[in-house]
C-alpha cells in the first residue's frame, strides 16, 4: 500500500471556458458557419445577440462532441505552465451548465485528452467553495466569489474582450505580455 503525504500540496485551480479553452472563439467561428449568405456578423455580446443568434448558439452547445473539441486558449495555458513549474497540484474548477448537460461529459473527455485521466475535476455553481492558493479564471463574478473568502489568495484572469475593465487587488490580468509578473507573484503565494 502506498503512502500518504501528510503535507498539503498547494493547489492551482484552472477554469476552462474562456481560461484554457477557446469557448467564445470557437462558438463564434460556429456561429458565423451558420449564417446565411446575406446575414451580418453578430459582433456584439452574445448574451444580447438577436434571438435566432441564441438559439443557434444554444444548438451548437447542446453537443457534447462540441466541448470536447474545444481548441485550447494559449493565454490560460502560459499560466498552467508557470503552475506546473512551480509544483502547484493542478485542479480543473469549471462551471457545470444547467441547460447543457451533455456538456459535462465533453469537458471530462476534454479534460482526459488534454490534460490526462488522473487530473483532478471539480464541476461546480459555486467557486466560492473549492479551497486553492491560486484560481486562474476569465470570469469576474467567480474571482469576486471566490476572493471573498481568501484574503489571502491570488487570482489570475486571462484577458478576453468581456474582462479588460475589472481590477481588483489580489487580480492579475495576463495579456501575453506579463508572464515574469504573473510567474512572480505565483511563486509569492506558493511559498506562503
Amino acid at each position: 500500500m502506498g503512502k500518504i503525504s501528510t503535507r498539503a500540496e498547494p493547489v492551482a485551480l484552472f477554469d476552462m471556458d474562456g481560461t484554457l479553452c477557446d469557448h467564445e472563439g470557437q462558438l463564434r467561428r460556429d456561429l458565423k458557419a451558420l449564417m446565411a449568405p446575406c446575414e451580418r456578423d453578430f459582433k456584439g455580446d452574445l448574451h444580447k445577440a438577436p434571438e435566432h443568434v441564441k438559439r443557434r448558439a444554444e444548438m451548437i452547445m447542446s453537443s457534447q462532441d462540441w466541448w470536447a473539441g474545444l481548441p485550447r486558449f494559449r493565454l490560460g495555458w502560459d499560466v498552467l505552465q508557470v503552475a506546473r513549474d512551480q509544483g502547484y497540484r493542478i485542479m480543473i474548477l469549471t462551471q457545470g451548465p444547467r441547460r447543457y448537460p451533455t456538456a459535462w461529459t465533453g469537458k471530462k473527455v476534454w479534460i482526459d485528452r488534454e490534460l490526462g485521466p488522473d487530473t483532478d475535476v471539480t464541476i461546480t455553481r459555486d467557486k466560492g467553495l473549492v479551497y486553492g492558493k491560486v484560481l486562474v479564471d476569465d470570469y469576474p463574478l467567480y474571482l469576486e466569489r471566490w476572493l471573498e473568502h481568501r484574503r489571502n489568495g491570488l487570482a489570475i484572469m486571462p484577458a478576453n474582450d468581456w474582462n479588460g475593465d475589472f481590477e481588483h487587488r489580489q487580480v492579475i490580468r495576463y495579456d501575453g505580455t506579463n508572464l515574469d509578473e504573473v510567474r512572480e507573484a505565483m511563486l509569492r503565494r506558493l511559498k506562503r
